[in-house]
């Protein structure tokens, strides 16, 4: 007697073959452990844009921390023990932070990034909030701009653009690392950064930025600089490390210096030392050698 079948009939002779295996069963059996991070990694290799990644991997790893809370009839007892008892799931499916991984800084600034992250080994990952946390990054003075990634199982990733220092500024008699936008950072110790130029007076900082590429492309001038001066936050004055001055105009600091490198390439002056040149006029320089005798000294040999 035939066996009436949607679509058709068979026979009754006829041996069913073997069903395979269904390859969602077998996801489903493995997915809780090792869906995550593989799925990560086949999203990343797609190139699609890292929040997007990671929200996908997210969603995925929800419903299946959803569906082991269900197989599991924990459901309840997790909400009924709020905040506490989820991060305890959380932490019983492997979800803990584990690593922190800090990228664009330099290892200085690395130290201070951390302890202003305030990310704990162990700590429940999906409970870490990343807007919180990137808004505490930007705070330290080092960093200018943040992006924060969860990368799922146990991994945070901060990737910042660090400020570039410029100078060393000195003012009301304090010292302070500043950027190129003239802002201090306040973790930075002025102490470790003798290799940068000293500027020195109220808006010097502001006003560094300009000044200071325009002296650097000078090396004979750079070489012998001790600190730039800023004269009732309008000019400057360079101050050179054997107590010579350079006096230069509140506009057109660029045009004095290239009268300045005139003057040097026809008699080596900054070799030759001088109390003071003054560039403040556009038509003329005005140089004072610096005195044979010191003021007050007698003359050798004199009366």
């Amino acid at each position: 007697m035939a066996a009436t079948v949607r679509g058709g009939s068979r026979s009754s002779s006829a041996k069913p073959r073997p069903k395979a295996p269904a390859q969602g069963a077998g996801r489903a059996r493995s997915g809780a452990q090792a869906y995550a991070p593989s799925k990560l990694g086949v999203v990343g290799g797609v190139g699609l844009p890292p929040r997007l990644a990671v929200g996908i991997t997210g969603l995925a790893l929800a419903v299946a921390l959803v569906g082991a809370l269900v197989a599991e009839h924990r459901a309840q007892t997790i909400a009924a023990g709020g905040d506490a008892g989820f991060e305890r799931a959380l932490g019983g499916l492997g979800l803990r932070v584990a690593n922190l991984t800090v990228q664009g800084a330099t290892p200085m600034a690395q130290a201070d990034i951390v302890k202003a992250a305030g990310v704990y080994r162990d700590q429940p990952i999906l409970g870490v909030d990343l807007k919180a946390l990137r808004q505490r990054i930007e705070q330290v003075g080092w960093v200018k701009q943040a992006r924060v990634v969860r990368l799922l199982p146990d991994t945070i990733v901060i990737d910042v653009t660090q400020r570039q220092t410029l100078a060393v500024w000195q003012h009301g008699g304090h010292t302070q690392v500043i950027d190129n936008e003239g802002r201090p950072v306040p973790e930075a110790d002025a102490g470790r950064f003798a290799e940068l130029p000293l500027v020195v007076g109220e808006g010097a900082n502001d006003a560094a930025g300009a000044i200071l590429p325009l002296v650097r492309s000078r090396p004979r001038l750079m070489q012998r600089l001790d600190a730039l001066v800023r004269v009732d936050d309008r000019r400057w004055d360079l101050r050179m490390t054997d107590g010579a001055l350079i006096q230069l105009p509140p506009t057109g600091e660029d045009s004095a210096l290239i009268r300045l490198d005139q003057l040097d390439q026809k008699s080596r002056i900054l070799e030759l030392g001088f109390a003071r040149i003054d560039l403040r006029d556009p038509e003329m320089v005005a140089v004072r050698p610096k005195d044979a005798t010191p003021a007050g000294q007698p003359v050798s040999g004199g009366a």
